[in-house]
């Protein structure tokens, strides 16, 4: 189920099927392009104009938080500014638009309204939260494989991330957030411990 997903670092994966998604591309090298890309938020390490640029061809539809789309209008492709709540249809790809934020920290306020993305690829359902701590929310949420951050600091700790995996109880859950602006490869394997065998530790490619 995951064999179509590769893990670029920090947030960043690639969903390659009848379509080829990325996630918050950062610190990437030369990809394959893009046909949809999804951005969560406008912080540097997620809205990062200079690496989505090395995946945009004009067909590219980049689906991000309204506040990114000033800084992405500019690269080519389609700009599509999105909020929680908001349900598209993107080239045959749904993707639903579920809030992210904070609960006991103030890096990612509610009252923002930015994005984490459940989105279905080919029969498959996937959950990209973007950076928040475990929220209400994730209650509703129906996803087949789900990436959930677990550095801590700006987003839930890997202890938070496997309760978030527990209440979602999807077929595969995979950590992100780590190893790049925050967290470390222990968080990831503490993780994967809590969680058990549904948890998957993609190495980053």
């Amino acid at each position: 189920m995951v064999e179509n997903v590769e893990f670029k670092g920090h947030a960043t994966f690639k969903i390659k099927g009848s379509k080829v998604i990325y996630t918050d591309p950062y610190q990437i090298g030369t990809e394959e392009p893009a046909d949809i890309i999804l951005v969560t938020h406008s912080h540097f390490d997620h809205c990062s104009p200079e690496d989505i640029r090395k995946l945009v061809t004009e067909n590219t539809k980049i689906i991000c938080s309204k506040d990114c789309v000033g800084k992405l209008r500019d690269l080519g492709g389609e700009v599509k500014g999105v909020e929680p709540g908001n349900i598209i249809d993107v080239d045959g790809v749904k993707i639903e638009v579920v809030p992210a934020y904070n609960i006991n920290k103030t890096f990612h306020p509610k009252s923002s309204r930015w994005n984490g993305y459940v989105f279905t690829l080919d029969g498959v359902t996937y959950y990209h939260p973007g950076d928040t701590d475990k929220i209400p929310e994730m209650s509703d949420i129906k996803a087949n494989v789900v990436f959930l951050p677990v550095g801590g600091t700006y987003t839930m700790d890997w202890k938070e991330a496997a309760e978030a995996a527990k209440l979602i109880n999807p077929d595969v859950v995979i950590p992100m957030h780590y190893g790049a602006v925050v967290g470390s490869e222990k968080d990831a394997e503490e993780f994967a411990h809590l969680v058990g065998s549904k948890a998957r530790i993609l190495p980053v490619s």
